[in-house]
């Protein structure tokens, strides 16, 4: 395998993780946030990952054969949480308003999950270039 597409499959990955994470944000910055329908309220947003494991996958931009990248964001089928709050100016006929169906914790266990991995990337690409690094000293010698 060639440095060129261990950094390129890397790439993929660290692109697909920095999605996941900036996704995980947004859900976190709307948590608690209403709206006078169901409809309306937020949903979480998770990225769905797909795999390039032939020459079709990667002729959208992306090179490499291995790789991963986002193939779509879906909303969370969670239900919205109906909460009574009649002095809400954003309340129902009835006084109802719902809140996201965000859970803090799933988000912050998300957030953890897809941090460890953009590291392990990360440490994909310095092993590479490290190894590359030794390979031109073994040979200036």
């Amino acid at each position: 395998m060639s440095i060129e597409r261990i950094f390129g499959i890397a790439g993929t990955a660290l692109n697909s993780q920095m999605i996941r994470m900036n996704a995980t944000a947004s859900n976190l910055a709307n948590a608690g946030t209403v709206a006078g329908t169901e409809q309306d309220a937020f949903r979480a947003k998770r990225p769905v990952f797909k795999t390039l494991v032939d020459k079709e996958a990667t002729n959208s931009g992306f090179q490499h054969v291995g790789g991963v990248k986002v193939d779509r964001i879906v909303d969370e089928q969670t239900p919205v949480r109906k909460i009574y709050s009649p002095g809400n100016p954003l309340a129902d006929k009835d006084g109802f308003v719902f809140s996201s169906n965000v859970s803090e914790v799933t988000e912050m266990v998300e957030m953890m999950a897809a941090a460890r991995s953009y590291q392990n990337n990360v440490e994909v690409v310095n092993t590479a270039r490290e190894l590359m690094m030794r390979t031109l000293d073994v040979i200036k010698a």
